[in-house]
């Protein structure tokens, strides 16, 4: 398959040949992702990660995975200090960075920017996150943990809990699972349920969709939960935050029936909704899911500059 020059914006971009291309891909870097093997295939290449939006395991992960193939990277972690605060726009800064870089990622809080971005640069371009848009990479990433822990994507039963109306992460990961046919359990406070446009896309794809807003009604059955913090950045009214704000957390009584092989991940940061406790349990792979961020995306940087 030929990725080379291809911008990553939206999962929707992608067959489901593609992703598992890509994961099988990922797989092959994991060796060099935790520094046991060496590789120097993006030697002289320059990755530019322009972050508009804060940002810890995305923005780390990417600088990690080009240094560990010998590339280096350039960027902003803080848009204060650069021509943004004087005015530039979008469009002008990213064909500035097009001529310093040979490949972009930006996270932006405008839904569409990333798009946008493609729009002006002739180099690729790949979506660390727009706004309450798409995440394809932690998509991805998502993805092969979940392959990772029960050997294979189908037949899952996955259960997302949260905020799944802000929740850019959710969004993508709903989207690329009605590719592999698990069961999907929304649940979530009505106010924040997962909007009408997923549910009837993932429905249209012969997906088994419920909903809820007890997440004791679904975990016993989980093969995989997947929470979300509740996003206080993404609510317009404060009073709306603090209606919902610390409604679902997750302690190990709530694990005493759950099946022996349940996962439980979270793109993170997490506030509360994962006690503490719940990280020495089995089913805790949201640490992992975070590391397996670097062979994902050493995978899809490899593939979109070309090299073998």
């Amino acid at each position: 398959m030929n990725f080379k020059s291809r911008n990553i914006v939206s999962i929707w971009d992608f067959t489901k040949d593609e992703v598992e291309f890509i994961l099988d891909s990922a797989e092959e870097m994991v060796p060099i992702a935790r520094g046991e093997e060496t590789n120097t295939a993006l030697s002289g290449k320059i990755l530019a990660t322009l972050f508009y939006e804060p940002s810890t395991r995305t923005r780390f992960s990417f600088e990690s995975a080009m240094k560990r193939l010998g590339g280096s990277t350039v960027g902003f972690a803080d848009p204060s200090g650069t021509s943004f605060k004087k005015g530039e726009t979008l469009a002008d800064t990213i064909k500035m960075v097009d001529a310093y870089s040979d490949v972009i990622v930006l996270r932006h809080p405008q839904e569409g920017s990333a798009r946008l971005a493609a729009e002006f640069s002739s180099k690729p371009v790949i979506n660390a996150g727009d706004g309450a848009g798409q995440h394809p990479t932690q998509t991805l990433l998502d993805l092969f943990t979940i392959r990772q822990a029960k050997g294979k994507i189908e037949g899952n039963k996955i259960v997302f809990v949260g905020d799944l109306k802000y929740g850019r992460t959710v969004h993508s990961l709903a989207y690329a699972l009605s590719m592999f046919g698990p069961e999907l359990n929304f649940v979530a406070p009505e106010t924040l349920q997962m909007p009408k446009e997923v549910v009837e896309h993932v429905t249209a794809c012969d997906t088994k969709v419920c909903s809820g807003n007890k997440l004791e009604d679904f975990i016993n059955d989980a093969d995989v939960v997947y929470v979300t913090r509740i996003q206080k950045e993404r609510f317009p009214d404060e009073a709306e935050y603090q209606k919902v704000a610390h409604i679902y957390q997750i302690k190990n009584t709530l694990l005493q029936n759950v099946k022996d092989d349940l996962i439980i991940m979270h793109p993170l940061p997490r506030v509360d909704e994962i006690a503490p406790e719940v990280d020495k349990t089995p089913h805790a792979r949201y640490f992992e899911q975070a590391f397996n961020g670097i062979p994902v995306r050493m995978a899809l940087l490899k593939l979109v500059l070309g090299v073998s």
